[in-house]
């Protein structure tokens, strides 16, 4: 089964108005993995593609073409994957690839064919996916978190310390657009980027995971900086995050998130910063 659910842009007026239900319903992707089925969101926001596929007892493919006015998914896109289930693996254009937990995949347009499987449907993987446009193909490159050297960053005493491992990144990969990476809190931290920051040059999307409970939750901290809104978020929930928007997060105890982005360019450091004294 797939799935795939458009979002559409928005201007910072637009949402000042916004009940909690309409943010939700506009910022906010509830389904992201589910046992057999590949859920899809194509947001308007600089065309990213971004959902999970979740293999059971059935290997997965996603077959969206008419929907882009292509022959097949990535005749112009790039993708980057990353497992945060059980194993499993990925086959590329006949090209069969074992993927554990916390291992990624960059795959380059003209690809014609990814198929993801698990290798144990009680415990299937779950691989979530981001898609940009393309204008080049870049060869495919699987990486893993045991070959990606972490940035350390926070500290205790502000509730902040983890650890960012950058997968599509021009340090590890070439890729066209595509940004793609994984932060994990330590325990006893729960912020993330506070001071918080927007960079009107790029969108980005993100997904909350592992979670210390089923108790567990995110508050992601959006909106302009002079007007911030709030989502709740559950575990493997997912939000967009536009251009304009600040993106930080705090939770109820340490969780993990992949964030990736898209847009102009591909500098991880071109981040607007805001001051505490912007907010409100």
């Amino acid at each position: 089964m797939q799935t795939m659910e458009t979002r559409y842009t928005h201007s910072p007026k637009d949402i000042r108005h916004y009940s909690t239900d309409e943010l939700r319903q506009e910022f906010l992707v509830e389904k992201v993995f589910a046992p057999g089925e590949i859920n899809l969101t194509y947001s308007h926001n600089d065309r990213m593609i971004f959902g999970g596929a979740t293999p059971a007892d059935k290997e997965l493919e996603i077959t969206l073409s008419d929907e882009l006015g292509v022959e097949y998914f990535l005749e112009r896109r790039e993708l980057g994957v990353i497992n945060i289930g059980g194993p499993g693996s990925i086959t590329i254009d006949g090209q069969k690839e074992p993927m554990k937990k916390q291992d990624g995949y960059y795959i380059g347009m003209q690809t014609k064919k990814v198929i993801f499987a698990s290798d144990d449907p009680a415990q299937p993987a779950k691989f979530y996916l981001s898609s940009a446009p393309a204008h080049h193909k870049y060869p495919n490159v699987k990486i893993s978190i045991d070959q990606v050297k972490p940035m350390e960053t926070g500290e205790g005493l502000s509730l902040n310390e983890r650890k960012i491992y950058q997968y599509i990144h021009p340090n590890v990969c070439e890729s066209c657009q595509l940004q793609m990476g994984y932060t994990i809190l330590e325990p006893g931290s729960a912020w993330n980027t506070m001071p918080s920051h927007t960079h009107e040059r790029r969108m980005e999307a993100y997904v909350y995971f592992d979670y210390a409970s089923e108790d567990t939750r995110v508050f992601h901290i959006m909106g302009k900086p002079d007007e911030t809104k709030h989502l709740v978020v559950a575990e493997e929930q997912a939000v967009i995050s536009p251009s304009w928007s600040i993106h930080s997060g705090v939770g109820t105890s340490n969780y993990s998130f992949i964030w990736a982005m898209c847009g102009e360019n591909i500098t991880y450091t071109d981040m607007d910063m805001v001051t505490m004294n912007e907010l409100k």
